[in-house]
């Protein structure tokens, strides 16, 4: 083997010079891009009826409050992450929105230009719906049943006060995690969520609900190939350097954040407790109730008394310690033999901390446009919010990840 000769090695050493530095300034930039959100998510909403045709209309309803308008300037547009490109009647709502689009820069995005301009302390409230394809899987988990999957676009670098995801529960088997199910509708929840933040709901319908299609189940599993590619991608476009000081950050803020924080696996629980008082006998018949019947099997009429929820306030002032009496069911209740405690318990999702390297704000490819970025549910973001996200195809349809060229620069 021939040795280097000394211009080589000069050239390779301004090589390795160069991606050092830029790997450091990159670092640099990420850490300050921390230190003072741009945005705040005050309220993002996220109502899903499924059609007979099994694709799902999505409503979105968000308030998107602008902290600082001086170092990225004022806000014009936003995107907001979808599941996949398979959508259709995409339809503005709100009339501050000037213009409604589909974006697939890097991803699957509906891109909001606003009717003005936002700024420090302003909150621009908007919404629009669009409906969706390729979101379910049939026979996944037991033959015979379908499973929808979906996972809300979060925000990668914007805090979220209160999310909230509605699912028509109309002919739905099951559901994961469990939820309030309100006036015909699953409820998921969440508070104070860290940039980052996400969570994934599967509901489970028969096969016979609706109008499923097989040829556009989700696939699992992911291209080996594709993972090659970003890996490659990152390694010559950011620099080793970049890469170990972003993940030294990420530790570190991980460490710090789950000592702290009360988001995690597992879930939270919510116990409703009220107290029912029976009738002996019918009101309506007279027929004498039987244990654990709280409906005449005559006339129908309902044998309940009175019900009042017991608060955590007032259980010792209830006559009875209810504060025992934690798991779902009902249960004999004080002396009386017609008095229960009911016991409710809803399992609340807590949202799994994630990372991703993206800004919600960069000039770097928007020119003279402001916008932000809302990560789509199938997107692992590789440049800032405005320059657009490097995508795998969570959802696979059949959608080839963008090779080194499409791959972006911070």
């Amino acid at each position: 083997m021939k040795k280097i000769n000394a211009l080589g090695k000069r050239i390779i050493a301004l090589v390795l010079i160069a991606v050092t530095l830029t790997g450091l300034i990159s670092g640099i930039l990420f850490v300050n891009s921390y230190a003072k959100p741009l945005d705040e998510i005050v309220n993002y909403e996220i109502n899903a009826i499924v059609n007979k045709d099994a694709t799902v209309k999505l409503t979105y309803h968000i308030e998107w409050k602008v902290l600082d308008s001086d170092s990225e300037g004022p806000l014009s547009w936003v995107k907001v992450g979808i599941p996949n490109m398979h959508y259709s009647d995409l339809t503005a709502i709100s009339d501050n929105i000037k213009k409604i689009s589909y974006l697939s820069s890097d991803g699957s995005y509906v891109r909001i230009d606003f009717d003005r301009d936002y700024y420090e302390d302003e909150i621009v409230v908007f919404e629009f719906s669009l409906v969706q394809d390729y979101l379910y899987q049939v026979n996944k988990l037991e033959e015979g049943y379908t499973v929808y999957s979906f996972t809300p676009g979060w925000f990668d670098d914007i805090e979220v006060d209160e999310m909230t995801v509605r699912w028509r529960a109309d002919k739905a088997e099951s559901w994961d995690p469990y939820c309030f199910n309100l006036v015909g509708n699953l409820v998921w929840m969440a508070k104070d969520m860290k940039p980052g933040e996400k969570f994934t709901i599967q509901v489970t319908y028969p096969n016979d609900a609706y109008d499923f299609d097989l040829s556009k189940t989700i696939k699992e599993g992911d291209s080996d190939d594709d993972w090659f590619y970003v890996i490659l991608g990152m390694l010559f476009f950011f620099g080793i350097p970049i890469l170990i000081i972003r993940g030294i950050i990420k530790l570190i803020n991980g460490a710090i954040y789950a000592a702290s924080s009360g988001f995690g696996k597992g879930n939270d629980k919510k116990i409703t407790r009220t107290k029912i008082v029976y009738y002996d006998s019918c009101p309506s018949c007279g027929a004498v109730r039987g244990e654990g019947e709280q409906k005449c099997a005559y006339c129908g009429h309902s044998f309940i008394k009175s019900e009042e929820i017991i608060e955590e306030k007032d259980i010792k002032k209830s006559g009875g310690d209810a504060s025992k009496f934690s798991k779902e069911g009902e249960y004999r209740y004080s002396d009386s033999p017609n008095t229960y405690i009911r016991v409710h318990v809803v399992p609340i999702p807590r949202p799994v901390r994630t990372y991703s390297s993206s800004s919600s704000r960069s000039h770097s490819s928007c020119a003279h446009s402001s916008c932000a970025c809302a990560c789509a549910c199938a997107c692992a973001c590789a440049g800032g919010g405005r320059a657009g996200c490097s995508t795998k195809d969570f959802y696979k349809t059949n959608l080839k990840l963008k090779r080194i060229m499409g791959i972006k620069r911070i």
